[in-house]
C-alpha cells in the first residue's frame, strides 16, 4: 500500500498569510474589498476569496475607480501607483511585505543617494513583469536593470559602478552565480557592491524541501502557474527526484502516475494554501490506491 505525506514546511510564507489574513478581516466586516492584482499567485485561492466577496482589479481599473477601499498585497507597488490612490481618494490596506518594503526602500536610498553617479547601474536579480519586481524597479523611476538569469549578467557595463539587488524569491545560488562574476569581470576603476536581499524563509525552504523530496518515490509539488517561486522550488525537488510533477488542482493527479508507488510526497509552494496540498492527498487517496 502507498503511504501519503503532506510537507509540513510548505504552505504560504509570513507575507501571504499577513495579507490573506487582512483581507478576510474586513471582508468578515461585509465592506466591499478591491484587491491590486491576484492576492497571491495561485489560482484556487483566489477563487476561494473571490467567494468570499474579493474583487480581484488590475491597475487600469484602479486609475478609474474613487472612494474605494484596496488592498495592496504583499508583492508591492511602485511609488506611482500610491500616488493614482491618493488622488483617487483610495482607502489603502497596505499588505505589502516588510521584507519587500524594507528592500524598496534600500533600492530607493541607493538611487536617491548615487544620484550624481549618472553612470552608475542599479541591478535587480528577479523576472521581468514580476509584480514585485515592477516595485522595485519603480523605485529608481524604471532605471534599474533586471536580470532574470546568471547568464543575464554579460549585459552589464564592467566599467561602470554596480549596485546588485534581488528579488526576495530567487534562488540563492544563482545569485551567487551573478556575484562571482561581476567580481571576476568588473573593471579595478568601478565600484561593486552587492546585498543579499533573498527571503530567509523562502531561501531555506530549499533544502528542506530536496530532502522531502528525496525521502519519497513520488512527489507532486502543488502550485500556481504565475507562481515564480513554485517554479523554483518545482525545480529543486526535480533536480533530486526526477519522479517530482507539477499540479495546480487535485484534478491534475492521474492515477497512472502512482502504478508501482509505495511513497508519495505532496509539497508546494510560499504561495500554495494547505487546504489545497489537503485536498491533493485527498485526491490520491480518493483513487483507492493508498492510505494515509
Amino acid at each position: 500500500m502507498i503511504k501519503v505525506e503532506i510537507d509540513e514546511g510548505s504552505g504560504f510564507c509570513f507575507g501571504v498569510t499577513r495579507a490573506i489574513n487582512k483581507a478576510e478581516e474586513e471582508l468578515a466586516k461585509g465592506h466591499t474589498l478591491y484587491c491590486l492584482g491576484d492576492i497571491v499567485h495561485n489560482g484556487q485561492e483566489c477563487q476561494r476569496l473571490e467567494k468570499l466577496g474579493l474583487i480581484t482589479i488590475n491597475h487600469q481599473q484602479l486609475a478609474d475607480l474613487h472612494h474605494a477601499k484596496v488592498l495592496f498585497r504583499a508583492h508591492g507597488e511602485p511609488p506611482e501607483t500610491y500616488e493614482i490612490a491618493r488622488k483617487n481618494d483610495i482607502q489603502l490596506i497596505d499588505a505589502t511585505c516588510p521584507v519587500v518594503l524594507q528592500l524598496q526602500r534600500r533600492i530607493k536610498s541607493q538611487y536617491d543617494n548615487t544620484a550624481s553617479d549618472k553612470e552608475r547601474q542599479i541591478v535587480i536579480y528577479g523576472k521581468n513583469g514580476h509584480a514585485e519586481v515592477l516595485g522595485l524597479v519603480g523605485q529608481t523611476k524604471g532605471e534599474a536593470i533586471v536580470l532574470e538569469r546568471p547568464e543575464d549578467v554579460t549585459r552589464l557595463d564592467f566599467t561602470k559602478d554596480i549596485y546588485l539587488y534581488s528579488q526576495t524569491t530567487k534562488s540563492l545560488e544563482e545569485f551567487w552565480k551573478i556575484v562571482n562574476y561581476i567580481q571576476e569581470h568588473i573593471s579595478p576603476n568601478a565600484n561593486f557592491e552587492y546585498y543579499d536581499t533573498i527571503c530567509r524563509q523562502v531561501a531555506n525552504r530549499m533544502p528542506h524541501l530536496q530532502e522531502f523530496a528525496k525521502a519519497h518515490e513520488l512527489i507532486f509539488f502543488v502550485s500556481g502557474q504565475k507562481s515564480s517561486n513554485g517554479r523554483i522550488l518545482y525545480h529543486e525537488c526535480q533536480k533530486v527526484n526526477p519522479n517530482t510533477h507539477f499540479v495546480s488542482r487535485p484534478e491534475d493527479i492521474e492515477g497512472t502516475l502512482l502504478k508501482g508507488i509505495q511513497s508519495v510526497g505532496v509539497c508546494g509552494a510560499t504561495s500554495t494554501p494547505k487546504w489545497l496540498m489537503e485536498a491533493c492527498r485527498n485526491r490520491i487517496l480518493s483513487l483507492g490506491l493508498v492510505e494515509s
